[in-house]
């Protein structure tokens, strides 16, 4: 099961790598940009409680898939790229076993805990 999900979150991401390509910017753009969702773990410094809500708030899909639409609406590829990178990144995090965060430490999250098999 663990494995179709990962594929899942694959073919997510390649999803937003596709429309992406559909937008007007370099191809530079999206890795340059992939990793900006991870400011969010800047909540850490302050506490835990405070770093997992920050860090769930940006790599909630949802606000990714919103974004991207509100871009569509608007006709503003900047905002379009900002929600596929949001998705995105969120889909790759899930890939390598990085999920929403409990709490009580960053390690704890609904996919498990980080590095445990």
């Amino acid at each position: 099961m663990k494995n179709l999900l990962k594929l899942e979150e694959l073919f997510m991401f390649a999803l937003t790598i596709f429309l992406f390509s559909k937008l007007d910017f370099v191809w530079w753009w999206y890795p340059a940009l992939l990793f900006t969702p991870d400011l969010s773990m800047l909540g850490y410094l302050i506490s835990p409680q405070i770093g997992a809500a920050t860090y769930n708030f940006i790599h909630v899909k949802a606000l990714g898939i919103s974004i991207f639409v509100l871009g569509i609406i608007l006709a503003n590829q900047p905002v379009q790229l900002a929600g596929l990178i949001l998705f995105g990144h969120s889909s790759m995090d899930r890939i390598l076993g990085y999920g929403l965060k409990y709490p009580d430490a960053f390690k704890h999250t609904h996919l498990g805990m980080i590095g445990e098999v």
